[in-house]
């Protein structure tokens, strides 16, 4: 499974609020969501990310409000995954749930830079930043989170696990 897109870039603490303002939250609907993703704090991003783009971000992201609806807007604006030094806890788990693909990398989270075009393979962990010619080594995804993610999140694999 691989990823390659241009890169986003933010720092630390990009909060749940930023991701996706609770003034949106009146929808489910990840593509309604995907409207609305990152204009707190990158107003241009939904008219300039493009299928496959790459959110870089430092410290802690998505941390705040646990709510599910992050990393589905993220996802839903066509982002290929999130590459961080740490993500919130909560938010790594909903992310693995809902099929976003994310990586911590504190030397790639600090040295890709916005525009940036990034390649990931997820089964060895390589972060390539294709701009610069530089690798950088993350923890690939153990084979059931590689499963889980390939089937679009917990809910996908479990439905293709019992056969519905």
């Amino acid at each position: 499974m691989e990823a390659k897109g241009r890169a986003f870039k933010y720092g630390d603490n990009v909060d749940t609020d930023v991701i996706i303002p609770a003034r949106y939250l009146n929808v489910s609907s990840g593509d309604e969501l995907a409207k609305y993703c990152m204009i707190d704090i990158d107003e241009n991003f939904v008219k300039e990310v493009n299928k496959g783009d790459i959110i870089v971000a430092t410290k802690n992201f998505g941390c705040g409000s646990s709510r599910e609806h992050a990393p589905l807007a993220i996802k839903c604006a066509g982002v290929s995954c999130v590459i961080a030094s740490t993500f919130a806890r909560i938010f790594y788990r909903n992310a693995i749930n809902i099929g976003l693909p994310i990586l911590e990398c504190e030397e790639a989270a600090n040295d890709i830079k916005a525009g940036d075009e990034v390649k990931v393979d997820f089964d060895s962990g390589v972060i390539t930043n294709i701009t610069t010619g530089k690798t950088y080594q993350a923890e690939p995804f153990p084979e059931f989170m590689q499963k889980i993610m390939n089937a679009g999140g917990l809910v996908e694999y479990t439905k293709e696990k019992i056969g519905e």
